[in-house]
């Protein structure tokens, strides 16, 4: 089947502060932005809107795009004490609520505030905090992004969004993303992933930022996926936590302990270790992608997993973990469950 090669009737379009429309032939005409000053000896054309200052509260419309047509790429970088304070938000064909509502350093793998390399298929991070994601995203009428910064200060933030101009097959679905986290997790209580999403649709991925609030190991914990009114007992579960996340036995290297490793569908990219002081226990983030091996659902989806540890006797220890997750699903029409309110304190990364 070819590809790559193929010939179509697509555009290719970008909108960057450099372009905030995305027309064709108005790259570069700014006369003014946060690089007037570096420019001031050269002139139009020559970097003059870089990027843009996000003001403390306020909300920066990244991009309006009118369809139909497909995201192909969204690059942005901004200091890592935004990355969890700036939420992304997209709106896909005019819905007033977001189908994607997610901090942005979560929606590209990295909840902790601290740079680690990912290098897999739908989201890549690379030095020294470039987060891409290629994430399929077609829309029939049009798409808004925005980014709400939440944080005490203002947020310079660089971005572009690649998109092309084409025909949206009426079989496509709309990409959702969704953000929850449990800080700590309730006693004997799953962490809930993903729930009150409506069918039909297909889950893709996720993310999980988890910090280890116990010594020992934590990961004997089954991600599961209720599909289609499962009630009590999933359809889908796992083994453990490490297994679904492609590793095994603790993540331990012998001799090197836990390891980070990252891959085209699944990674372990962030291993946090104490420092003796104040971060006394460990931090993780680690992704999923079910690209080649899509969870495909007709009606509903829950997705949890549990925080499981050992006790003395061989003896499973439910665990009170903080587990902040990302879930990524596409769904035929833009109907994406409860959207979560964002508390700028539940956002803080400790």
């Amino acid at each position: 089947m070819l590809g790559t090669s193929l010939l179509t009737a697509g555009r290719s379009r970008s909108i960057s502060p450099e372009n905030v429309t995305g027309a064709k032939g108005a790259g570069g005409a700014a006369t003014t932005g946060t690089g007037t000053a570096a420019a001031r000896d050269l002139g139009p054309g020559w970097k003059i809107s870089p990027s843009v200052e996000v003001p403390a509260g306020g909300t920066h419309l990244l991009g309006e795009l009118t369809g139909p047509g497909v995201i192909r790429h969204l690059w942005c970088t901004t200091h890592p004490r935004h990355w969890r304070s700036l939420i992304l938000r997209i709106h896909w064909d005019g819905a007033p609520d977001p189908a994607v509502a997610v901090p942005l350093g979560d929606f590209f793998c990295s909840g902790w505030g601290e740079f680690a390399q990912v290098s897999s298929v739908p989201v890549a991070v690379n030095p020294r905090g470039g987060f891409n994601a290629y994430w399929e995203m077609p829309y029939r009428v049009g798409a808004r992004l925005t980014v709400e910064n939440l944080g005490p200060e203002p947020a310079l933030l660089f971005y572009q969004i690649d998109y092309e101009l084409t025909e949206v097959p009426e079989g496509a679905a709309y990409l959702h993303a969704a953000w929850r986290r449990s800080n700590p997790v309730g006693d004997r209580e799953p962490h809930t992933i993903l729930e009150g999403v409506a069918g039909p649709g297909h889950y893709v991925g996720t993310y999980l930022a988890w910090g280890v609030n116990n010594a020992g190991w934590w990961g004997e914990g089954e991600v599961k996926f209720y599909l289609d009114g499962d009630d009590e007992l999933p359809t889908i579960c796992g083994t453990g936590t490490e297994d679904y996340f492609g590793g095994a036995w603790n993540f331990d290297v012998p001799g090197e302990g836990y390891t980070a490793f990252t891959t085209p569908y699944l990674g372990l990219p962030q291993v946090l270790r104490p420092d003796g002081l104040y971060r006394s226990q460990q931090r993780f983030g680690m992704y999923r992608w079910h690209l080649p091996d899509p969870i495909r659902f007709a009606t509903d989806l829950r997705v949890t997993v549990q925080a499981l540890g050992w006790r003395s006797g061989g003896r499973y220890l439910p665990l009170r973990d903080d587990i902040a997750s990302t879930a990524w699903w596409y769904a035929a029409p833009p109907d994406h469950g409860p959207v979560p309110d964002f508390d700028p304190d539940h956002l803080e990364v400790i």
